[in-house]
């Protein structure tokens, strides 16, 4: 294990909705576990080959149970299908994190979107914003009321939260929220590309805060040259060629470098850019981060010239 992992233990395994394992994690020992905020992911390294990210959907107060729910997915990549079948009570979980690129900032109004297993972050952060005394509202979908997970635990929030279950009520209606925004309301959206997409059409700029499970169409990457990124705590020189990516080609180079999902999405690799300017293709970075240029993932992007620099 690395000094980002902990052997964790599988405490409980109950059904959060038709086909949503809620899985809580603790200590095998007892020991607290690291403290962490809404929107917060772990890591589950499963096996060599397979890790995956799932959001902390439980109460950032309780250090002695981390809460995670997985919708299993039977076209995914063999995560969900691991965790559903072949994990008990009593296994233990290798886990990296928590790790948080969708934090809840401080505003006077929020408005939440939550579309199928996006609720999952979204769940502690209504907490939050109740504690706050902001004022918000929720929109969550889902395929049908069976599949949408969290139910009981939203009902005490009353009128705030709406239900739309596709099959009840059809598509979500967006307008209804996002239309007429008041200043100074931030909104968080978390749930299947689509979703995500049209709620960006709808949305001011710099009010839109999202989460990707899946990675966002990357345009097509033909004609990318190769460039130099210099690791300034060794001042190596690395060179990386078309079509591998800078996580690959500095990992062969001997960096040491945490990293996941590779697709641009978990934000685990992501690194301090020192000089040059990154050629941005992630889906977790905000417009702002982007333009300031300070930060990268380099399991995707690439470089806007012939240099870069890394914290590396």
């Amino acid at each position: 294990m690395t000094m980002d992992e902990t052997e964790l233990v599988v405490a409980s395994r109950a059904s959060a909705a038709d086909g949503v394992l809620l899985l809580t994690l603790r200590h095998p020992l007892g020991e607290p576990l690291p403290a962490w905020e809404p929107g917060a992911h772990v890591d589950l390294v499963l096996r060599p080959d397979l890790e995956r990210q799932y959001s902390l959907c439980g109460d950032p107060a309780d250090r002695q149970a981390w809460r995670i729910a997985v919708l299993r997915e039977p076209d995914g990549r063999g995560g969900s299908a691991y965790l559903h079948e072949r994990t008990a009570v009593g296994d233990k979980l290798r886990v990296r994190g928590p790790r948080n690129h969708f934090r809840l900032e401080p505003s006077p109004r929020y408005r939440f979107i939550a579309g199928g297993i996006g609720i999952t972050p979204i769940l502690p952060m209504l907490a939050a914003a109740e504690a706050a005394g902001a004022q918000w509202t929720l929109l969550y979908g889902g395929r049908t009321r069976g599949s949408m997970a969290f139910l009981t635990e939203l009902g005490r929030y009353g009128d705030r939260v709406t239900l739309a279950p596709q099959d009840e009520t059809g598509p979500l209606d967006l307008a209804a929220v996002l239309d007429g925004v008041p200043d100074g309301t931030l909104v968080y959206c978390c749930g299947p590309g689509p979703l995500l997409d049209a709620v960006q059409e709808r949305c001011p700029p710099g009010i839109l805060r999202v989460e990707r499970f899946t990675p966002k169409e990357r345009r097509h990457a033909d004609g990318d040259g190769a460039f130099d990124v210099v690791l300034a705590r060794s001042g190596r020189t690395v060179t990386v060629a078309p079509g591998v990516s800078v996580l690959d080609a500095v990992r062969a180079a001997g960096a040491e470098v945490l990293w996941s999902c590779t697709e641009g999405t978990c934000g685990t690799c992501e690194t301090d850019v020192l000089q040059g300017t990154p050629d941005h293709r992630d889906s977790v970075l905000t417009d702002e981060e982007r333009a300031a240029g300070e930060t990268m993932l380099i399991c995707v992007s690439r470089c806007r010239g012939k240099r870069l620099v890394l914290d590396l």
